[in-house]
């Protein structure tokens, strides 16, 4: 079913009083929802009439100028369709898998089913609809050893969606004239610098090149610190005293698109030297309380007065991660304790502020900025969905997995946070069934339609990849139909979807093979394992 948008024409409309954070908060989480849920969810089907009702609308209301007559005919409501799954019940009884295989039989399995299959503890859901919360809701335990629920006050690390919310701290610097998007890094650190090099005397490294992955930065995530561990400060971690290489350019900057958390922890370094202030009271004055994220925090460690509602965090095996959770100094990276309905009022702010709606933290020409996708399908901050029509992020620390999807020309959105390594196919699961439920465009299973390769043609790819900076090694070998892919006792079965392209039959993940003229790479995600003794290809 194709999304159909309520959208407004932003020439035509005044900026809104700014709410002041409990006004957001008081107005937004209503009481706490101590009870898991907010009151009675949203009719899917109301909703999606009255988007059908304004859908021819969409073209008018995309310009400069708005006629009237022709809104107002726009305007009556549609016939109510037949098909809407009562949320939470229908999306709770019959997820949608995350990929579908052509030719290949498929089922819906129910929430609980799901966590128990991945062995994932607990997860905490909330959908944004027109702007509100329609239904917030927690399952599962967020501590098994105590028996703890999660509710909908308990926080998780956001992990990796700690950076687009921590960009708006950035982009708040350059909306008061403080930073240059495509100014020199260096021309505003204080206690670090980028150093240079050969990369950098062709192109200097930006604030817009960190925020969107294009500065040639390299250290693509952070394994956090256990409790015993010494942490750094964020300059010690950028010069590779903590547990991860130096973060240093190694392309030039803006050349190509290379995910990179220490770019991000870069950024984290000039908003506290631009600031004058610690990065987590910044984000605190400047983001979280005037968006109303009153229970967010990106302290690390989280202090122990915070740690009453706190989700642990599992592994794959089902055992708690040592002392419940990592701290991770790159806070701007991987650092945000949140709750799904917090980030959707980060999600709803860029949503007016896009709109012209609200200027709480940047006005709308920066967001407007902001989720202009690049050429690699990035905006400052958040991921943009190939079709212009979504911003998102995923995330993954040590012991969670997280992820949304709020939209561009609505005021939509979901957000699903998990406490287990394993949780990231159930929350892409939790956030395709309401998305199917509701009527929006997306996201949606992918379907892989799997072609047969010579043996000769698969073969080229067996060998040993390796990840040096995580000693990972990953084994290649010929299977039955494609490929095996192995690690670390764990394995794989992958078919092809072109010659150097292949997907995880059980999970869908995506597997490449890159080839250039240092040999063959294994690229799975953000990694990316050079083949062990490869030379050029043959």
């Amino acid at each position: 079913m194709q999304r159909s948008y309520r959208m407004i024409a932003v020439q035509s409309r005044p900026l809104k009083r700014e709410r002041t954070a409990a006004e957001t908060t008081a107005a937004f989480l209503a009481s706490g929802f101590p009870h898991d849920h907010l009151p009675t969810p949203v009719s899917p089907s109301l909703v999606q009439s009255e988007r059908r009702a304004m859908k021819a609308c969409r073209p008018l209301l995309l310009v400069g100028f708005v006629n009237v007559a022709a809104v107002a005919a726009c305007a009556e409501p549609a016939p109510e369709p037949t098909r809407s799954p009562d949320p939470p019940a229908g999306i709770e009884s019959a997820l949608l898998p995350g990929f579908i295989i052509r030719g290949e039989p498929q089922s819906r399995r129910s929430l609980t089913t799901r966590m128990a299959e991945l062995g994932v503890p607990g997860v905490s859901v909330a959908v944004l609809i027109d702007g509100e919360i329609g239904w917030a809701r927690g399952y599962g335990l967020a501590d098994v050893e105590s028996r703890r629920p999660v509710t909908g006050n308990t926080l998780f690390q956001a992990a990796s969606i700690s950076k687009p919310v921590a960009a708006l701290a950035a982009l708040q610097l350059v909306e008061e004239g403080r930073v240059d998007l495509d100014a020199d890094v260096n021309t505003y650190l204080k206690r670090w610098r980028v150093p240079a090099n050969e990369w950098t005397a062709e192109a200097p490294v930006t604030l817009r090149g960190l925020l969107t992955h294009r500065a040639g930065l390299s250290v693509s995530g952070f394994p956090g610190y256990g409790p015993d561990a010494a942490v750094p400060d964020a300059t010690g971690v950028l010069d590779g005293h903590g547990n991860t290489d130096p973060v240093r350019v190694v392309m030039t900057p803006g050349e190509r698109w290379r995910y990179s958390g220490g770019g991000y922890t870069v950024m984290q370094q000039l908003v506290t030297d631009v600031r004058g202030e610690p990065f987590a009271a910044v984000l605190r004055k400047h983001v979280l309380d005037p968006i109303g994220m009153i229970r967010s925090t990106y302290e690390q460690p989280i202090p122990d007065g915070r740690r009453d509602d706190i989700a642990k965090g599992y592994r794959p095996d089902g055992e708690a991660v040592i002392g419940g959770w990592h701290t991770y100094p790159e806070q701007a990276a991987a650092g945000l304790w949140t709750t799904p309905s917090e980030l959707a009022l980060y999600a709803r702010e860029v949503q007016r502020a896009w709109r012209g709606e609200s200027a709480l933290v940047i006005t709308e020409a920066l967001a407007r900025e902001m989720l202009t996708p690049d050429e690699d399908s990035w905006g400052l901050g958040p991921g943009i969905s190939e079709d212009g029509e979504r911003f998102r992020h995923g995330g993954s620390n040590q012991g969670f997995r997280s992820t949304f999807t709020a939209y561009i020309y609505g005021d939509d959105g979901v957000f699903v946070m998990t406490n287990s390594d394993s949780g990231s196919d159930l929350a892409r699961e939790i956030a395709i069934t309401v998305a199917d439920a509701y009527g929006w465009s997306g996201p949606r299973p992918r379907e892989f339609v799997p072609v047969d390769l010579a043996a000769e043609v698969r073969g080229r790819y067996v060998g040993t990849y390796v990840v040096a900076e995580r000693g990972i090694e990953f084994e290649v070998s010929l299977e039955e139909r494609g490929l095996a892919l192995s690690w670390r006792g764990d394995g794989a079965v992958l078919w092809a979807l072109n010659d150097s392209t292949y997907f995880d039959v059980e999970d869908g993940r995506e597997v490449r093979f890159s080839t250039d003229e240092d040999g063959i790479a294994l690229v799975l995600g953000t990694l990316r394992a050079p083949r062990a003794g490869s030379g050029p290809s043959r």
